[in-house]
């Protein structure tokens, strides 16, 4: 049964070594994500699973400690989904003298690899499993709504950290240029996260959040999924479009 949530953004430049000169621009966003991390982690779940945005090559399942990387952003920087603190690795020779593993090669989508980064900069204790799921753009809403009522039904207390962007079309400078129906469209996915609304968020349309670059869609259809006859309500942590792109921060809770 679904416990809590949180949902999160997933732009690289959350991460401030990506972001460079231009972090401090999101720094009340990193607060609020991490806001809503530690909420999720207040509500002491049996699992976390994360799901977010990804290609079919990264869809997953990813295991607790699979890799990450922002390399190719420039920027040398690895994560790893809530690892366990103490994997057996130094990061140089052993005490037999042998030359440590390499690195496994990264394999989380980059919804997740955010994801990571924040589960670490927010302090998730690893001790509690995570699995990250990667969801494809085009799923239909029916199947997102199955797999958030499978992923909810994987224990007792289930929590569900959910990475998505809303519409990249709210100003002229966006990535998507600008569309009037943006705005609307984020309007009603913020009311549906501050009211815990299963049911709106279920409803959106796939063809619009498509045509207005709505990357979070079909994790937040997941999340509706999950969170059919949970007892949850909603809080809004932040809702802004900088760069004309659609961010909201909320966490769901009983």
């Amino acid at each position: 049964m679904l416990i809590a949530a949180a949902v999160c953004p997933c732009p690289p430049l959350l991460v401030p070594e990506v972001a460079a000169g231009a972090a401090p621009e999101l720094d009340g966003l990193r607060a609020a994500c991490a806001e809503a991390v530690r909420a999720l982690a207040a509500a002491r779940p049996e699992c976390l699973i994360v799901v977010g945005p990804a290609e079919r090559a990264g869809r997953g399942p990813h295991a607790q400690g699979a890799a990450g990387s922002f390399r190719g952003f420039g920027v040398e920087l690895d994560v790893r989904l809530a690892a366990p603190a103490a994997d057996g690795s130094s990061g140089g020779d052993d005490a037999a003298g042998r030359s440590p593993s390499p690195p496994p090669a990264p394999s989380l989508p980059l919804s997740l690899a955010v994801a990571a980064w924040l589960l670490e900069h927010a302090g998730w204790d690893p001790a509690v499993p995570v699995e990250g799921l990667g969801v494809g753009e085009p799923l239909a809403a029916e199947r997102c709504i199955e797999v958030g009522r499978e992923l909810a039904g994987r224990a007792e207390r289930i929590a569900l950290l959910v990475m998505g962007d809303g519409t990249a079309c709210r100003t002229l400078k966006a990535p998507g240029y600008l569309d009037e129906r943006a705005a609307p469209f984020d309007a009603e996915v913020a009311r549906a996260l501050a009211a815990a609304d299963t049911g709106a968020l279920a409803a959106l349309d796939e063809e619009l959040a498509y045509e207005l670059k709505a990357a979070g869609r079909a994790p937040l259809q997941v999340l509706a999924g999950a969170a059919e006859g949970a007892p949850l309500k909603g809080e809004l942590r932040y809702d802004e479009a900088p760069y004309g792109v659609g961010y909201f921060v909320a966490s769901w809770s009983s």
